[in-house]
């Protein structure tokens, strides 16, 4: 309000001013080298807002959750189980498969700073690291050459790959083996639709939908070789 004061009287009376205006200066004094709590709510804030792509991407949970989506197509049910259910289970059998890391990210970098021994930026380095090793350890090496060559850069090791390589990478990777999983899921049903469609056509029922006499004996297949036990153990043991 004292500036538009000031504007509005030297446009208005020019005379009452005078010749020469006080100068006034603004000076900072010293400030703290480290980050106030009003900065680390707003870092803490973006960390949470990312949390899901760092879910999805830096996880198995692409994997798991594209192999029971189709596994349910591949059924032929629709909603059952429903996308709570699909999406409940892969996060928990994220965090089972994850397990291991996410201890390793608590003991070097939360723990630490969190007892005030460490800063913002070194406990974010230090909980990149074991996410790293783990998406090393999962990812193929066709997808990290292809992502180097499109870095324009060359690197001497695995370990020598920054994050913005390792990370679609590690999702391109994850996308193709979700894929190879599905199409192997496929074949024995895609058998039971294929003889019942040819049953049914052979005995002149063109009009009854192939899907309603199949479902049931596709879903006796999968209960009979109790195929959540074999899918499930076969993609913890994929990532192990």
């Amino acid at each position: 309000m004292a500036i538009i004061l000031t504007i509005v009287v030297t446009l208005v009376f020019p005379a009452l001013v005078p010749a020469q205006t006080p100068q006034i200066t603004l000076s900072l004094g010293d400030v703290d080298e480290g980050l106030g709590p009003a900065i680390q709510i707003v870092i803490l804030l973006t960390i949470l807002t990312l949390l899901p792509s760092v879910l999805i991407m830096m996880t198995s949970f692409t994997r798991l959750i594209i192999v029971f989506s189709l596994l349910r197509q591949a059924l032929g049910v629709q909603h059952a189980p429903p996308n709570q259910v699909l999406i409940g289970m892969a996060l928990f059998l994220t965090m089972f498969i994850m397990h291991p890391t996410f201890s390793k990210v608590n003991t070097l970098a939360i723990e630490p700073y969190r007892d005030g021994t460490i800063g913002v930026e070194e406990a974010l380095t230090r909980s990149s690291e074991p996410l790293k090793e783990f998406m090393l350890n999962n990812v193929r090496e066709k997808e990290l050459i292809l992502f180097s060559k499109l870095s324009g850069k060359e690197y001497g090791s695995k370990e020598e790959l920054p994050f913005h390589v390792v990370v679609p990478a590690f999702v391109i990777s994850e996308l193709k083996t979700a894929f190879q999983i599905g199409f192997l899921i496929y074949l024995p049903f895609l058998v039971i639709d294929m003889v019942i469609a040819s049953v049914l056509m052979s005995m002149g029922m063109m009009m009854l939908p192939p899907v309603m006499i199949s479902l049931p004996f596709k879903l006796l297949l999968f209960v009979l070789v109790d195929g959540w036990y074999l899918l499930v153990g076969s993609l913890v043991e994929g990532f192990n």
